[in-house]
């Protein structure tokens, strides 16, 4: 079982549509997929209510609470667990899921006042003992780009700068927030468009551990 926790203290950065999108590609690609809604929004939970009458339906579990014992009712036979982290939250509220992630996923957007505010929730996340040692990867994605715009390159390069790698840079699309709303993700379709935005996701998905 490997996995992932989307996390950062900024809202609206697109948290939830990493985490759903990668819950999504696990269950397609035949694993056994749960997905934890640490926020107590419950995004994920009502995507993933949305998605069980599909054969790639996720598990869902209500994580906003008790992190422990969420924890220890995931089945033993997953094979992906993707954790929607609480918004706002810095380390040490993420502590529990921070203590059995095989990696952590950092949406960043392209602008100074995002970026700024993610520099906190960084530097807090390798206070922690597994980032700090190395044995903790944590993988930044530039989210919402608009590549042909200089703010968008500038803010890529920027980001470049820091001490963990930019894992991804996602197009902004609409597409998101609407399948989001249908419980889907850009990986149930084989369209031209939707292959192009799977494209931006290859290198994340290389990233993650298997």
């Amino acid at each position: 079982m490997k996995t992932v926790l989307v996390a950062s203290s900024k809202g609206g950065v697109g948290k939830t549509t990493i985490a759903t999108h990668l819950a999504a590609n696990a269950a397609l690609s035949g694993q056994n997929t749960v997905l934890i809604d640490a926020d107590p929004q419950g995004s994920s939970m009502r995507w993933a209510g949305r998605r069980s009458p599909m054969e790639s339906a996720v598990l869902a579990l209500d994580g906003s609470r008790r992190q422990k014992s969420t924890w220890n009712t995931v089945p033993g036979d997953a094979d992906r667990v993707v954790i929607d982290g609480a918004a706002g939250a810095m380390a040490d509220g993420l502590a529990a899921w921070l203590d059995v992630a095989d990696a952590v996923v950092v949406p960043v957007l392209p602008s100074t006042l995002d970026i700024d505010a993610t520099v906190p929730f960084l530097n807090s996340l390798v206070e922690h003992p597994r980032v700090r040692s190395g044995a903790l990867p944590v993988g930044l994605v530039a989210n919402r780009l608009r590549p042909w715009t200089n703010a968008s390159r500038r803010a890529v390069e920027a980001i470049g700068e820091w001490p963990y790698p930019v894992v991804a840079e996602l197009r902004d699309s609409q597409a998101y927030v609407v399948l989001v709303g249908l419980g889907r993700s850009l990986f149930d379709y084989q369209s031209r468009k939707a292959r192009e935005h799977q494209d931006d996701w290859k290198p994340l998905l290389r990233w993650l551990p298997r």
